[in-house]
Protein backbone atom coordinates (compact mmCIF):
# COMPACT_ATOMS: atom_id res chain seq x y z
CA UNK A 1 0.00 0.00 0.00
CA UNK A 2 1.32 3.49 -0.86
CA UNK A 3 -0.53 7.21 0.34
CA UNK A 4 0.95 9.79 -2.11
CA UNK A 5 0.24 13.38 -1.32
CA UNK A 6 0.11 15.66 -5.09
CA UNK A 7 -0.01 18.72 -5.51
CA UNK A 8 -3.56 19.81 -6.14
CA UNK A 9 -3.16 21.00 -9.57
CA UNK A 10 -1.72 17.05 -10.98
CA UNK A 11 -4.58 15.69 -8.57
CA UNK A 12 -7.43 17.33 -10.77
CA UNK A 13 -5.12 16.36 -13.59
CA UNK A 14 -5.04 12.66 -12.74
CA UNK A 15 -8.87 13.28 -11.20
CA UNK A 16 -9.68 14.24 -15.32
CA UNK A 17 -7.97 11.72 -16.27
CA UNK A 18 -9.58 8.70 -14.71
CA UNK A 19 -13.13 10.34 -15.45
CA UNK A 20 -12.30 10.71 -18.77
CA UNK A 21 -10.75 7.53 -19.50
CA UNK A 22 -13.08 5.14 -16.73
CA UNK A 23 -9.80 3.98 -15.21
CA UNK A 24 -8.67 4.65 -11.75
CA UNK A 25 -6.05 7.29 -10.47
CA UNK A 26 -4.54 4.62 -9.07
CA UNK A 27 -3.81 2.61 -12.49
CA UNK A 28 -2.12 5.71 -13.65
CA UNK A 29 -0.30 6.26 -10.66
CA UNK A 30 1.07 2.86 -11.07
CA UNK A 31 1.60 3.33 -14.52
CA UNK A 32 3.70 6.52 -14.29
CA UNK A 33 5.78 5.00 -11.42
CA UNK A 34 6.47 1.73 -13.05
CA UNK A 35 7.13 3.67 -16.65
CA UNK A 36 10.08 6.11 -15.16
CA UNK A 37 11.35 4.19 -12.08
CA UNK A 38 14.25 2.69 -13.94
CA UNK A 39 14.89 5.88 -14.87
CA UNK A 40 14.94 7.56 -11.29
CA UNK A 41 17.09 4.39 -9.90
CA UNK A 42 19.36 5.03 -13.10
CA UNK A 43 20.10 8.79 -12.55
CA UNK A 44 20.90 8.71 -8.88
CA UNK A 45 23.24 5.79 -9.14
CA UNK A 46 25.20 7.23 -11.66
CA UNK A 47 24.84 11.13 -9.18
CA UNK A 48 26.01 8.49 -6.85
CA UNK A 49 29.23 7.13 -8.39
CA UNK A 50 30.02 10.93 -9.60
CA UNK A 51 30.03 12.09 -6.10
CA UNK A 52 31.97 9.01 -5.19
CA UNK A 53 34.29 9.30 -8.06
CA UNK A 54 34.85 13.00 -6.87
CA UNK A 55 34.92 12.92 -3.45
CA UNK A 56 37.86 10.23 -3.75
CA UNK A 57 39.92 12.47 -5.73
CA UNK A 58 39.23 10.29 -9.04
CA UNK A 59 40.40 12.47 -12.09
CA UNK A 60 38.28 13.47 -14.86
CA UNK A 61 38.88 13.59 -18.85
CA UNK A 62 37.84 16.48 -21.03
CA UNK A 63 35.11 15.62 -23.65
CA UNK A 64 37.39 16.13 -26.29
CA UNK A 65 40.47 14.20 -25.30
CA UNK A 66 37.71 11.15 -24.73
CA UNK A 67 36.55 11.93 -28.92
CA UNK A 68 40.13 12.60 -30.17
CA UNK A 69 40.60 9.00 -28.37
CA UNK A 70 38.05 6.99 -29.10
CA UNK A 71 36.32 8.88 -32.57
CA UNK A 72 32.80 10.31 -32.36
Amino acid sequence: MLALRLPPEIEQRLEALAKRTGRSKSFYAREAILEHLEDLEDLYLAEEAMNEHYSSGGATVPMEQVVERFGG
